[in-house]
């Protein structure tokens, strides 16, 4: 079997379950098994494919017609320039997340250094990471109440040269900061909460639903129930002015808006959108 005919014979059987962008996933799988670049394997499309290799990439086939996503199955995915890895006890980085990365760097450059962040939910580290990676004198600490999520967090730092520039803490939120003392000194609150309502369940792709971490995904009836409990505690930790960058789900502004109005704390949030359209993120400023 040459290669282009295990990228057709694969496609095909990716396609026939369902899965979007078949021949696509089917390119990127045999890559990986030959852990080569996509401009070597159109140079040797008619090569052969030893039966060892052939063997590897079946069966990584199977698992994604089985519906995994690709990033499970490879361990990487890319965030922000740079190569993470995850496991299905992380979210898998989404190119929207990036807003949040993009929003503090730019809120950043008008502050006094060094700044300190917060990274709440931290799940595969990718905020933290980026941060720590474009600030190198910012202090970075980060949660999640995951300890297997953490286990991957702090392989991403130790990948990125960043081990000793990040902490991470497991913990509910903001209780394993409690110790620390931080509280009116962090200048920057970021975190990608879990927003899905728990009824949107059936209707999520099965990628998303039968594979990713259901504690990062799912937060009560409306999927504002994680975002509530950071509103209502982040500004005991951030400096006067200080920010709270948080992403969120679709037609969850005008719930979020009045959980904000009821603290008092936070002048009249940001909206951020993401390329699709979608009201994404939502920035607050403490008063």
């Amino acid at each position: 079997m040459t290669l282009i005919e295990a990228i057709n014979s694969a496609s095909a059987k990716l396609a026939a379950a369902g899965v979007p962008d078949a021949r696509l996933d089917a390119e990127l799988l045999l890559r990986h098994v030959l852990g080569r670049d996509r401009a070597w394997l159109l140079a040797h499309i008619q090569d052969g494919l030893d039966n060892e290799r052939r063997r590897t990439f079946e069966q990584l086939i199977e698992r994604r017609a089985g519906r995994e996503p690709l990033q499970y199955i490879t361990g990487r995915q890319e965030f922000w320039g740079l190569d993470f890895h995850v496991t299905p006890d992380v979210l898998i980085p989404r190119p929207e997340t990036e807003l949040i990365v993009e929003k503090a760097l730019e809120l950043a450059q008008g502050r006094e250094k060094p700044l300190s962040f917060i990274d709440l939910c931290t799940g595969s580290g990718c905020i933290a990471v980026c941060l720590a990676k474009e600030l190198p004198s910012a202090r970075i600490f980060a949660t999640d109440t995951s300890g297997k999520a953490l286990v991957v967090a702090r392989e991403n730092a130790r990948r990125h040269g960043l081990a000793d520039r990040i902490r991470f803490f497991e913990g509910d939120l903001f209780a394993p900061l409690d110790e620390l003392d931080v509280h009116d000194q962090v200048d920057i609150i970021v975190s990608n909460p879990p927003y899905v309502p728990s009824g949107d369940r059936p209707l999520l792709q099965p990628e998303v639903r039968d594979y990713e971490p259901a504690m990062a995904l799912f937060a009560g009836p409306e999927g504002t129930t994680v975002h509530r409990r950071i509103i209502g505690k982040a500004h005991e930790f951030l400096k006067r002015r200080g920010v709270l960058i948080m992403e969120m789900g679709l037609g969850q502004v005008e719930a979020l808006t009045r959980m904000i109005e009821e603290t008092g704390a936070y002048g009249t949030p940001a909206i951020l959108k993401d390329l699709a359209g979608i009201e994404r993120v939502i920035v607050l400023k403490k008063i």
